[in-house]
């Protein structure tokens, strides 16, 4: 028998840290967020050393993801498209800041952890955010962890501009570095 569905969870814990009715102004606090559910999700043993949290015109949460790959059994279960999937659901949009009739909304925001690696660089392209707001580089996971973060274009950030996506890199950077440490320490057999 063929399966006939995803069924993608985020750990419960989740629920007990995330309050949905919260502004988070400014772009730190955004990427703070996404930061502590990285280290939430490392320390909960509950996947990978990665958070992500789509942010609607109003600085409230629309979704949040973690890392769930290993414990969902699914190589797509990456913090940002959870996140992206789980705001698409709420919204009932594929593209977050498109309407039905192609009428423009937002700005959506993705704030990560780090940044996206291949298969996230290429989900921000279509699922309808205006701007991305990153905490650790690529270079950073690769050297404090084991994973590869897959190729990109060169220019990836002019890829993402000429498509109207503003990326601001940086931000709490060395509190990002640290979760991706501390989970590279930790050997990372439970992501």
């Amino acid at each position: 028998m063929l399966y006939a569905q995803v069924h993608l969870t985020l750990p419960a814990w989740v629920h007990e840290h995330v309050d949905a009715d919260r502004t988070h102004a400014g772009d730190e606090a955004k990427v703070a967020l996404a930061i502590e559910l990285s280290r939430l999700n490392i320390e909960s043993r509950s996947g990978g050393p990665f958070g992500a949290a789509v942010f609607g015109p109003d600085d409230r949460i629309v979704a949040v993801g973690v890392n769930r790959v290993l414990p969902q059994q699914c190589s797509l279960a990456h913090a940002e498209t959870m996140a992206y999937m789980l705001a698409q659901q709420r919204t009932q949009r594929s593209r977050l800041n498109e309407l039905e009739d192609g009428t423009r909304v937002g700005p959506f925001t993705l704030a990560t952890s780090a940044q996206p690696c291949c298969q996230c660089y290429g989900a921000t392209f279509w699922a309808g955010v205006d701007r991305l707001l990153i905490g650790a580089r690529s270079e950073d996971v690769e050297s404090l962890t084991e994973f590869d973060e897959g190729p990109l274009p060169a220019d990836w950030i002019g890829e993402l501009q000429k498509r109207g996506i503003e990326v601001v890199r940086d931000l709490h950077r060395d509190d990002a570095r640290a979760v991706l440490k501390q989970y590279g320490e930790l050997g990372g057999t439970f992501y």
